[in-house]
This record gives structure tokens, C-alpha cells and sequence, in this order.
């Protein structure tokens, strides 16, 4: 289609509609060559040069011994990039034997004296600075040679010492431009180096960090998952006894302990769906589940007193100001060390939960005073990773978890959860 005299644009055609991108592409690609094939690319370039220069010669009607030095001075530019410092040394030779073969057969300077200059280039472009600079001032002979030797001593217009002057600057020039391009090429490859070099580690860290990330939703999700099944699967396999013991004495305590123990499950299962980030807008069971916090302690203490463990919850203090983050905390602490009380106590032991908000942070302890069953040492196989993870909850809010026998007998389990620090244990939105 054609609109206002403009031409067609054409979807099949890109170097038609993007020539400056077509032309870079082709530049990349031969740079890409070059790099993987530097003796191929370098030979071709060199193969080229002699045969220009051989075709400049031949209408010059020149002698047959320029052919074989035109042949010394281009073909070592295959191996430039390979070695660039022995390629140089080799050209500036075959120029002075050029030179002094010049001095009786009274000629000129051959066109494939640029390989010279190429030569330099690639010295600067890949080498030290050191070897450049003697690169540059063995150039720079050559150049004082030329000009003493080919020069003409009679002018007719300027004195012979100025055109001297004139063509040793000139030449001077012409390599110095020579150097300078290659440092800057050099520079720039360096810098280019640097970037990627830059870029490799930044893709390090950040795989690293991804790494680092993954390993702490494992855990995260390894803490909430033990802590809301553990938990619950123990009230639910206490209250099962309790039916089970009660079923034929007292069948409305085996009935009211069945129904707990379902409800305890419904509970567990929103909890799960939750944390899962499965919870559908419509679930029945999300507006009398919500977030765990200190709200829900009471809630806590009477499903562990129907489950047989008489516990007394003291919660003073104001915990409005603390962050869900906190509160979930502390919920956490409470429920798991209840559930241990329940795991790991013989029967008749009673549970005290206190948990004190302040201004700058809370602190929570838990004590039971039951006889202690056997149960492996924290680390050993069989022993679980309950305090282990209340340990991480605790440290994510500077706080050092204190969990052990008490002299009297019992256990007890105490932390104080500093509110001035980053809220990262909060857990994330489902």
C-alpha cells in the first residue's frame, strides 16, 4: 500500500525497510568470522593486498625482484592476530631489505609497504604498551630511512630541509594514527572484556541469589507446613483416643471429641489451602479461619484443652501495633511447643502460655510441668525439626529461642521478639 507518495513497505524485504540494520548484522557476522577464524580472514585480506599491489606493478612496468618482496611484506599478515609482535618483525625486516635493494636499483616505495602500517596496528591493537612503543619507533626509523633515501635534494619551490621536514611529518603521522587506532580498538576490547566479564558475574549472583531464595521458600513453606500439620494431626489423633476411651462410658464425650477432632481437620485443611495460595473467594471455612495471630490464642488454648492438655493463656499488653508478621510468629511458637507438650509429656501435665506486647517488642514463654517421655536428642533421626524451626522464626526477629527442662521438672520455651527490626518473617499473601 502506498500512502502520501511513500513507497511500499515490505515485510519480506528487512534489509529494504532497515539498511543501517542489515549493514550492522553483516559487520557482526564478519566480526564473528574473523574471531573464530583469524588466520582464514587475515589470509584472504592478505591474498587481496598482493594481488592489487601486483596489479598496481605490473602497469608500472616494475622489476621481477619487487614481485617476491611484495609477497615477504604481505603474506606474513595471515598470522597478524596470531602473533603480532614476530608478523611485525618479519614485514619491518623484508622493508629493509627493500630499502637497501632501493639504493642501487633506484626505485621507489612499493604499494605493499602498507603492510607495514597494518603490521603497527596490530602490534597496538594486541599487545602491551611497551612492545608498541618499539613497534612505533621501529616504524619510525623506517620512516627517517625513506625520507633520506627517496627524497628528491633539489625542490623547485620549498628548500630541500623543509620538504624533508614536510614528509618525515606526514609519514610521522600516518603511523601515528596507526597506533592510536589500535590502542583505542585495544581499550575498547578491553572495556568490552570488562562488560561481559561484569555481566558473567551478575549473572552468577544472580543465579546465587534465586538459589539463595528457593532454599529459603523451602524452608519457609517446610516451617508452616510441619507446624499446621504436626500440630493439628496431634489434637486430632488425641481427641480420636479420647473417643475411642470414652465411646463406652460416656458416649456424648466420644461424640463431642469426634466432632472436634473433624473440626480440627476442616481447620487444617483451610490452613493448608491458605498457605498453599488455593484458597477460593468462596470457601466456607475462610471467615472462621483467619490469619493465625494473638486473636487466636484463646481459640488455640480450648482446641488443646479439648484434646486432652489443660492449658492457661495469660496475654497482656496491647498487640495492636505488632505486625501480622509478629503475631504469626508467636501463634507458631505457641502451637508448636503445645504440640510438643502433647507429643512428649506422659498424661496429667497442664501448660501455661504467657505472652507479654510492649512498646519495642514481645515476649512469649511456654511451661508445662508433665513428666518428660523418652524422645531422641534435637539433630538425631526420629527427632523432627519442630525446635529447629521455631529457632529460625525466632532469629528472623532477633530473638534467641531458650528451650529446655526446667530443675523442677517440665519443659519450658521462652523468646522475646524485638519489633523494632525489618518484618521478614511475614508471611506472604495468598
Amino acid at each position: 500500500m502506498t500512502v502520501a507518495g511513500l513507497p511500499e513497505l515490505s515485510l519480506t524485504a528487512p534489509g529494504r525497510r532497515f539498511p543501517g540494520a542489515a549493514r550492522g548484522l553483516a559487520a557482526l557476522r564478519a566480526r564473528r568470522l574473523g574471531e573464530r577464524h583469524p588466520v582464514l580472514v587475515d589470509g584472504c585480506g592478505a591474498v587481496l593486498l598482493l594481488l592489487l599491489t601486483a596489479a598496481v606493478h605490473a602497469r608500472m612496468m616494475a622489476g621481477p625482484w619487487e614481485l617476491p618482496l611484495e609477497a615477504a611484506l604481505v603474506l606474513p599478515l595471515a598470522l597478524r592476530r596470531r602473533s603480532p609482535v614476530v608478523v611485525f618483525g618479519v614485514i619491518a625486516t623484508v622493508a629493509f631489505v627493500q630499502w637497501l635493494i632501493s639504493w642501487w636499483a633506484h626505485n621507489g616505495v612499493m604499494p605493499a609497504d602498507t603492510a607495514v602500517l597494518v603490521a603497527l596496528y596490530t602490534v597496538a591493537a594486541h599487545r602491551s604498551f611497551r612492545w608498541t612503543l618499539a613497534a612505533f619507533g621501529t616504524a619510525e626509523s623506517g620512516v627517517l630511512l625513506s625520507v633520506w633515501r627517496w627524497w628528491s635534494p633539489a625542490h623547485p619551490v620549498v628548500s630541500p630541509v623543509l620538504a624533508a621536514l614536510k614528509a618525515v611529518f606526514f609519514l610521522s603521522g600516518i603511523i601515528t594514527a596507526a597506533v592510536v587506532l589500535g590502542r583505542n580498538v585495544r581499550a575498547r576490547q578491553a572495556k568490552l572484556a570488562a562488560l561481559q566479564q561484569r555481566a558473567r558475574e551478575l549473572e552468577r549472583q544472580r543465579d546465587q541469589q534465586s538459589a539463595l531464595a528457593v532454599a529459603e521458600e523451602r524452608s519457609r513453606i517446610a516451617r508452616e507446613m510441619h507446624d499446621i500439620v504436626t500440630h493439628n494431626l496431634s489434637v486430632m489423633v488425641a481427641l480420636a483416643d479420647g473417643a475411642a476411651y470414652a465411646n463406652e462410658h460416656a458416649p456424648e464425650k466420644a461424640t463431642a471429641a469426634m466432632r472436634q477432632s473433624a473440626e480440627t481437620g476442616r481447620q487444617a485443611l483451610t490452613d493448608m489451602r491458605r498457605f498453599l495460595g488455593v484458597l477460593r473467594a468462596d470457601e466456607p471455612d475462610a471467615l472462621r479461619h483467619p490469619q493465625p495471630d494473638l486473636g487466636r490464642l484463646p481459640a488455640l488454648a480450648a482446641q488443646v484443652r479439648a484434646a486432652g492438655l489443660p492449658v492457661e493463656l495469660a496475654l497482656t499488653g496491647d498487640h495492636a501495633h505488632v505486625s501480622p508478621g509478629a503475631q504469626l510468629t508467636v501463634y507458631r511458637l505457641v502451637q508448636e511447643s503445645l504440640t510438643n507438650t502433647i507429643k512428649h509429656t506422659a498424661p496429667g501435665a497442664r501448660a501455661t502460655v504467657t505472652v507479654v506486647c510492649g512498646p519495642r517488642s514481645v515476649a512469649v514463654e511456654v511451661r508445662d510441668d508433665g513428666r518428660a517421655l523418652p524422645r531422641p536428642a534435637e539433630g538425631r533421626p526420629g527427632a523432627g525439626h519442630g525446635l529447629t524451626g521455631m529457632r529460625d522464626r525466632a532469629a528472623a526477629y532477633g530473638a534467641e529461642l531458650s528451650a529446655g527442662p526446667l530443675p523442677q521438672g517440665g519443659w519450658r520455651v521462652a523468646a522475646t521478639l524485638d519489633l523494632d527490626l525489618p518484618d521478614l518473617a511475614e508471611e506472604k499473601p495468598s
